[in-house]
């Protein structure tokens, strides 16, 4: 069983422009221990500020009540009792003492020999076995000084091994290892002392976390650092996801993470931090999950050629097919399959071209605008639409608010309304509200609203906007494509409001926050 550590709280919390309120910290901390079930969470560094003391203190608080206090670390100082002191007040039981694992570090920043900086050390642990404080050590800069001064670590060790010291952890501080050289300095600090639980601590500088955690399990690491979505200082530290994958299928060991959980909880993370997962991230990427080539599909159908251990179910995923450019029929027919949707062979010919027509525009093709594809491929689409758009307009001036214009037809029947905004569509969502409003009609929620522009400065160039909905507890996506951001946003928003009034709403595909 390898145990895991979460430090999205305390290391992952070092990302820059990451902040976490109080109330987020709780949240995410309850999170990891009931819902994704790791093993231990590290959630601050002492001393750091009141707003940091404060929700350490609301985190012990729901710990204690929850039986999840033993599993609660801060990192803490060689200083005497200032961080122990500041840890027991805050409510909690353990610190991470953040001790000196290179000479460099211990001779140039504390000026201190290895001796004097060992008294110091064993000085804070002895006051913690007083005041009843688990300690764990961290060795900073450890694998520095694995390849420049071994030496200086093993006379430090050599000492603390008989301390009063849970576990022994090893940071990859700047990242620097490859995955032969953890290989090799972890097995030297197992073999040379056998009877410490070491923890590996990766940093992804060289996009090596992930492959130098493999390697530092494999060579007896009892205990791995990981953050949610890869949150860390400058290029992150091991992904928990990927390092649970990689755990539980390669190395055909156990942990106690809730598979089916992490997916949930990396999107929640990613609402808190404002950092997006990027949609080719291992495991909970948008697109990991997403076969593009027909080919692929076509396998999939047969016998599962392009199956693997990996599989979107285990994560409370599902796999999707791509369509565009390279899609083949077998693409094509997954996705209709999704939708209950069946087509002769005529007009699957039809929908097929015209799909491959849309990739090589570049357009990005989903299975929530395949029935509009459809719809309009066999001539019945926008005519027969319940919810017409006959007109808008916007009037921008300096020092005053936008205002919206909005002429529609809902069944035949026309509708026009003003209003003003914040912004143009702002006004408009306004305006159409006034006319649902009128006729009692239901609205849905807007949670998010995202604009792709392509690169390279072409005033003419497309503008895809992105838009997500809520409505009747389902979440969906649909987009708009016109040179102008504003009329995509207007034709993302028609395609919705049709979707609603059709009742032609896809299932959940993204997860709720």
């Amino acid at each position: 069983m390898i145990e895991i550590m979460d430090t999205t709280l305390r290391d992952g919390e070092q990302t820059s422009g990451v902040s976490f309120a109080v109330q987020e910290k709780v949240s995410i901390a309850r999170l990891l221990l009931e819902e994704v079930c790791v093993d231990r969470i590290e959630v601050a560094s002492a001393r750091v500020s009141e707003g940091e003391y404060k929700a350490v203190q609301k985190i012990a608080q729901w710990a204690k009540k929850s039986g999840h206090i033993d599993k609660i670390e801060v990192l803490g100082f060689v200083d005497g009792k200032i961080s122990l002191e500041w840890i027991t007040n805050a409510g909690c039981k353990i610190i991470n003492l953040l001790c000196k694992g290179s000479l460099k570090h211990c001779k140039y920043q504390l000026r201190q020999t290895c001796d004097e900086h060992r008294q110091k050390i064993e000085e804070v642990i002895a006051n913690a076995q007083e005041m009843g404080v688990t300690v764990n050590i961290y060795l900073e800069d450890w694998s520095n000084g694995m390849s420049d001064s071994e030496d200086y670590i093993y006379e430090l060790m050599d000492k603390l091994q008989h301390q009063p010291v849970k576990r022994f952890m090893l940071p990859d501080t700047l990242g620097i290892l490859s995955p032969d050289r953890t290989a090799e300095f972890v097995k030297r600090m197992v073999t040379r002392y056998p009877q410490l639980h070491f923890d590996f601590h990766a940093h992804n500088d060289y996009d090596l976390a992930v492959a130098n955690v493999y390697e530092a399990i494999k060579a007896g690491a009892k205990g791995v650092h990981v953050t949610m979505n890869g949150l860390g200082e400058r290029a992150g530290n091991a992904s928990l996801t990927s390092v649970i994958a990689l755990i539980h299928d390669h190395l055909n060991m156990k942990t106690n993470v809730k598979e089916n959980n992490v997916y949930y909880v990396s999107k929640v993370v990613e609402g808190y931090s404002g950092v997006r997962i990027s949609k080719n991230m291992p495991v909970i990427g948008d697109n990991v999950f997403t076969q593009v080539a027909g080919i692929h599909a076509d396998g999939d159908k047969k016998k599962n050629l392009y199956h693997s251990n990996l599989s979107p179910e285990r994560f409370d995923r599902s796999r999707e097919y791509a369509l565009g450019k390279s899609s083949g029929k077998a693409n094509i027919l997954n996705n209709l399959k999704a939708l209950g949707i069946e087509l002769d062979d005529e007009s699957m010919a039809k929908v097929t071209t015209r799909i491959i027509e849309l990739g090589d525009k570049k357009e990005i093709v989903t299975l929530d605008e395949l029935p509009y594809i459809i719809s309009d491929v066999l001539k019945n689409g926008s005519e027969d639409a319940d919810i017409k758009m006959l007109n808008y307009s916007f009037a921008l001036a300096d020092g005053l608010r936008p205002t919206a214009t909005v002429k529609i037809s809902i069944k035949g029947e026309v509708f026009q309304q003003t209003a003003v905004g914040e912004g143009q569509y702002h006004a408009f969502s306004k305006a159409m509200y006034k006319i649902y409003k009128l006729n009692n009609k239901p609205t849905p929620e807007l949670l998010d609203y995202a604009v792709v522009i392509p690169p390279g400065g072409r005033t003419d160039a497309f503008v895809q906007t992105i838009m997500t909905w809520k409505f009747d507890s389902k979440t969906f996506k649909t987009r708009g494509l016109d040179v102008d951001q504003i009329v995509a946003a207007i034709k993302a928003t028609m395609k919705m409001l049709n979707m609603i009034e059709s009742g032609n709403i896809p299932s959940i595909r993204y997860i709720e926050l």
